[in-house]
């Protein structure tokens, strides 16, 4: 027997999971250590010309307020609670920004973890959006490649692997691509 998936409309959908798993995942713990036999989270900058971030990649609090090297170190619950917080403040925003769009799942979350990467901003003037509302799916997985650079570097290029390097920008991008494609 034959499955026939159909896309959902945007508003209709909400970051599975699986999605946020894999944003945990993708980001890391950054730095943790042990306090009063508590697992902590500190905050840190994960590559050089980036934000202070602490837990799963967050970079300001749920006021708002940007997270900064002194601040103290959160518990890996605390973490969780802040990352999955700032992720529905950015689903919203995400879900206003394709009207009419319908997607699989798959294609939400990783489009979904695209904005959390690289921001709601960036996205609103991307191609993949440009492509998801010309209903042009194909071309919008294929249009998140060259979303490589950070801080000005290529992160596609090998010497820019270093410790302090990018090439986790460009990992992300090519397993972006791959889950896009193997749903198309």
């Amino acid at each position: 027997m034959v499955s026939v998936r159909t896309r959902v409309l945007v508003t209709a959908l909400t970051l599975s999971l699986a999605g946020f798993g894999a944003w945990i995942k993708s980001e890391g713990d950054g730095p943790v250590e042990v306090r009063n036999g508590v697992e902590v989270h500190l905050p840190y900058i994960p590559t050089k010309g980036d934000v202070p971030t602490i837990g799963h990649g967050s970079t300001r609090y749920e006021d708002g307020t940007p997270v900064t090297l002194a601040d103290p170190p959160i518990t890996r619950e605390r973490a969780q609670q802040l990352a999955r917080a700032l992720h529905s403040e950015e689903e919203r925003r995400f879900q206003a920004s394709l009207p009419g769009v319908k997607l699989f799942q798959e294609e939400y979350d990783l489009y979904l973890d695209f904005v959390g990467q690289f921001g709601i901003g960036n996205w609103r003037s991307s191609s993949p959006r440009r492509h998801l509302l010309a209903g042009e799916y194909v071309k919008a997985c294929h249009a998140l490649l060259p979303w490589r650079r950070q801080n000005g570097r290529d992160c596609s290029l090998p010497q820019n692997w270093g410790p302090k390097g990018c090439k986790g920008v460009w990992t992300r991008q090519l397993e972006r691509h791959a889950k896009c494609m193997a749903v198309q």
